[in-house]
């Protein structure tokens, strides 16, 4: 049955950002409604997650479920390099010896789930399969939305105080406000796909996401271990290079890239490929704000860095958890204006650029090994931004000190 009472606040998508900012908003006695176009459990990739997030976790409650669930357990990386030299592993609690410093390996059909689940017991009006066809304004203020129940055809307006838009790179908002800005130093593409009984390692180090570039540095292999022994297997290079003057079958063009790593090619032999291939291209982008009068934008709707650091799932959930605080204190003081709902975007740009320089560096090049070897006190920031502790002002010494040494290499590329 529909309810008739509008809510204080209504959630365009059910993924990360959406049903954390929705979860967080019911705890403290909103009323939301979250519309999602799809039926859960649906694909989505984006599998790896990295320890910061577990403090959004504790937070809204999903920990428990987390700490209970057949996910692999992530507590390391390694780094393969485009000859097949394995690096040690990378264990988190090396660095930090605490609970947090342990992760999951996801399949997002089942972890959005769990996500959404926790939304419904938190206290959300969840509706799937209802497509929100446009926000509504009245002059600069977002008012609600209208809705099509997609099993029905019916279309109704819902109106709300706020309305926040985690509905993914294919933003309500984004581009009918004409937000979206590319990242053209980030033209990068993707191609991925699932195989079973792929190789991976023994003991602690079986969970561990493993970055391997391909024969010249031409691009990267992401290799994510996920429960019932599949393992997900992606390629990632610039666009034109994946993409130009090549042939258009994804298998073709993904066994092509195969035969130039030959870090992948051996752990992928004898394997069983389980699943379609898929593609993503040019995703690295950014809108120009976060916030307006009565509407919010969260995760993938506000913006997209890269795959390398697998830092997607982390800046979902931050966001909406720093954007559920600002609608909190907008609902509570009446101040729907940009002002109060966009109050957390400075820290959480600063975060995400913080991120990006990481990106960037890697792209271009860089050796953290030796920058390390440089600047030894740059050994344990580097660590915690790897692991998504973004968001504090000191790193920025750690990383102009990235940026002096990216300006002393040559200006050639190493991953062109």
């Amino acid at each position: 049955m529909i309810q008739t009472v509008d809510p204080d606040v209504i959630v365009i998508g059910g993924g990360p950002a959406g049903s954390t900012a929705a979860t967080l908003l019911a705890q403290v006695g909103h009323r939301v409604h979250l519309f999602e176009r799809e039926t859960f459990p649906r694909f989505h990739i984006g599998e790896s997650l990295i320890p910061c997030t577990y403090e959004v976790f504790a937070r809204t409650g999903l920990l428990a479920r987390l700490k209970d669930s057949h996910f692999v357990k992530k507590y390391s990386v390694q780094f393969v390099s485009d000859t097949g030299k394995v690096s040690a592993p990378f264990f988190f609690t090396q660095y930090k010896p605490v609970e947090s410093s342990q992760t999951w390996q996801v399949r997002r059909a089942d972890f959005d789930l769990m996500l959404l689940d926790h939304a419904k017991e938190s206290g959300v009006q969840v509706f799937e399969k209802h497509r929100v066809l446009e926000a509504l304004f009245e002059g600069d203020q977002c008012v609600g939305v209208r809705v099509q129940n997609e099993t029905t055809g019916e279309e109704r307006t819902v109106r709300a105080k706020v309305v926040i838009d985690g509905s993914g790179q294919s933003s309500v908002l984004i581009d009918r406000l004409k937000l979206r800005q590319w990242d053209e130093e980030l033209k990068k593409a993707a191609v991925w796909t699932y195989f079973k009984n792929a190789w991976r390692d023994d003991g602690e180090n079986g969970g561990a996401t493993s970055v391997i570039q391909t024969e010249g540095k031409r691009g990267w292999f992401w290799y994510i271990p996920l429960h019932d022994n599949i393992t997900s297997v992606g390629v990632v290079s610039d666009y034109t290079h994946l993409f130009k003057n090549r042939t258009k079958d994804l298998g073709e063009l993904f066994a092509e890239e195969v035969d130039r790593c030959p870090g992948v090619k051996a752990r992928i032999e004898g394997a069983e490929r389980c699943d379609q291939f898929r593609a993503a291209k040019e995703y690295s982008y950014r809108a120009k704000q976060a916030a307006g009068n009565g509407w919010v934008l969260v995760g993938d709707a506000y913006g997209f860095l890269d795959p390398l650091y697998s830092s997607g799932v982390l800046l979902a959930v931050k966001s909406g958890s720093l954007a559920a605080d600002a609608v909190h204190q907008g609902l509570t003081t009446g101040d729907l204006t940009q002002t109060t709902l966009g109050a957390w975007e400075p820290e959480y740009v600063l975060g995400m650029e913080r991120m990006r320089k990481l990106v960037v560096a890697y792209y271009k090049g860089m050796n953290f090994g030796k920058l390390i070897m440089k600047h030894p006190e740059t050994k344990n920031d580097i660590t915690d931004l790897l692991m998504g502790d973004l968001f504090r002002a000191e790193l920025d010494i750690t990383l102009e000190k990235v940026d002096a040494m990216l300006q002393e290499m040559p200006e050639q590329p190493a991953m062109a």
